[in-house]
């Protein structure tokens, strides 16, 4: 072995125990299932994560929205890097493997940063159903379709499945956090819904204590379930051990929209989440085994 050929071997090493620590310090659920993933896929899965955990710290973070708005472009140029093959960041280096080994495709990486776009604005409006869908697939489906590429998914299947659990995923997501998103001024439940229950759609405050708004989450709610439903179904159709992880991040989001459902859209105040034991209980039956 040359001297430069240790040298990469050894910055190589210092990248993937660097972008582990990501995915590690996330506390995400999810990390033991990727963890037991042959040693390629979950390098790739990891850097994979590491890119969307750090875009989307930037939407999330306190900060200017110019800062926010010149962070996300640099990611956009680093992407376009990532695909001249000179990537500069070591996220992007860590990506520059699976992108050729499993065919990532660079208009998935640029939707998700559209989507971190969207969260990083002082404010967030979703005008319609169109609109929200649209929303679901930057921040969601994107990610899954990353995915299934490295699970091994055939392009067809795979396509439909990131589709149909993005959209599950996501939807929970925006139920769950309907409450504290209108902390942060942010209303991902699509106008022309609230326009239909007769809402007033331009004052949070005044959706969250109208009435109606409970059918319109109970609404978005049975959305979420068909799409459920639907990967479900198209999980079948996947080897399982090659989607485990999907598995398990799907079945601890739908826990989490049926005890929304169970809860109810009165009372959003009251906070929803899955206790250590029923997290345990899920990564040991769909997660680890």
């Amino acid at each position: 072995m040359t001297d430069m050929d240790l040298k990469n071997k050894l910055d190589s090493e210092r990248i993937d125990a660097e972008i582990e620590a990501i995915v590690r310090r996330s506390g995400s659920s999810f990390f033991w299932a990727m963890r037991r993933l042959p040693e390629q896929k979950r390098r790739a899965m990891y850097a994979i994560y590491a890119f969307c955990r750090v875009v989307d710290d930037i939407a999330d973070e306190p900060g200017e929205i110019d800062d926010k708005r010149a962070a996300l472009a640099l990611w956009r140029g680093e992407i376009e890097r990532l695909y001249g093959e000179q990537p500069r960041h070591m996220i992007t280096k860590a990506l520059l493997g699976p992108v050729e080994q499993y065919g990532l495709v660079k208009d998935d990486f640029r939707a998700i940063i559209d989507g971190m776009q969207t969260d990083a604005e002082e404010s967030v409006r979703i005008s319609s159903m169109a609109e929200l869908e649209l929303y679901c697939d930057r921040v969601a489906s994107a990610v899954g379709r990353l995915s299934v590429r490295v699970f091994g998914v055939a392009d067809a299947l795979g396509i439909k499945l990131a589709f149909a659990q993005g959209q599950a995923l996501q939807l929970t997501n925006i139920l769950r956090d309907v409450k504290e998103d209108a902390t942060r001024n942010r209303l991902y439940i699509p106008r022309d819904l609230l326009i239909s229950h007769d809402i007033d759609a331009d004052e949070i405050t005044h959706v969250l204590k109208n009435p109606a708004f409970a059918n319109v989450c109970e609404l978005l709610s049975h959305i979420a379930e068909r799409r459920y439903a639907e990967a479900r179904s198209l999980l079948k159709q996947c080897q399982r051990d090659q989607v485990r992880p999907a598995v398990m991040m799907m079945e601890v989001y739908s826990q989490i929209l049926a005890k929304l459902m169970h809860r109810g859209w009165r009372d959003l105040s009251k906070p929803v989440r899955l206790s250590k034991i029923e997290k345990a209980w899920t990564a040991i039956r769909f997660g680890i085994f």
